[in-house]
């Protein structure tokens, strides 16, 4: 076949950043799919490539084995529950109703109801949704409790506080027994989580 094609030329060479990152994404959205449809142990990572459009060689480029893919998903939930939140954020109340209304919605639930139902037969998976998700919220809240809480009392009262966050309403939710909350609800859980916290830590502001 004869002349010059109108189609653009195939790029080469290395992806951009930013291709890598929506490359990234378009994996894990559908690792995420799958595993809370299918069951951690059901899916294997041939489905995965096959659902994102992607060879096998480039998750294990980008992750790993599943379990990172697994961890990833979580920790990228993290990141973008909390991409728009200052590093000098004043407000606890700010911070506590941004975890209330993340935490509680139905993606995390989701997630939630997922490492629940794989717990047993995964136990190191277990371990790694722990420490990339509500220990690492509870270790930011421990950063932001109000002055004057002593070092040695932050991380006993911001674990404590991240219990009231989450609460019966986070098990009414992972129950299937009530809808994600409002940011006005997520709010008001929020006041009152940090008002019981005030009373029974003797907190002040």
């Amino acid at each position: 076949m004869s002349g010059t094609s109108t189609n653009p030329a195939r790029k080469r060479g290395r992806p951009t950043a930013d291709e890598r990152e929506q490359r990234r994404d378009q994996i894990l959205d559908a690792a995420v799919e799958l595993f809370v449809s299918s069951g951690y142990g059901q899916v294997t990572l041939d489905e995965v490539a096959a659902a994102a459009r992607v060879a096998k060689r480039t998750i294990y480029s980008y992750f790993g084995d599943k379990a990172e893919v697994f961890t990833a998903a979580i920790e990228r939930f993290r990141g973008r529950a909390l991409d728009d939140l200052e590093s000098d954020e004043r407000l606890l109340e700010d911070l506590a109703t941004r975890l209330v209304y993340e935490l509680h919605s139905d993606d995390a639930v989701g997630l939630h109801r997922l490492m629940i139902g794989e717990s047993a037969q995964f136990p190191e998976l277990a371990d790694r949704f722990y420490t990339s998700g509500p220990g690492g919220y509870i270790e930011l809240l421990a950063g932001r409790l109000w002055e004057g809480v002593p070092q040695g009392d932050r991380g006993h009262l911001a674990e404590a506080l991240f219990g009231l966050l989450l609460g019966e309403a986070h098990r009414r939710r992972l129950l299937g027994l009530s809808p994600a909350p409002t940011r006005e609800a997520a709010r008001d859980h929020a006041r009152a989580a940090l008002a019981v916290l005030r009373i029974v830590g003797g907190a002040e502001r």
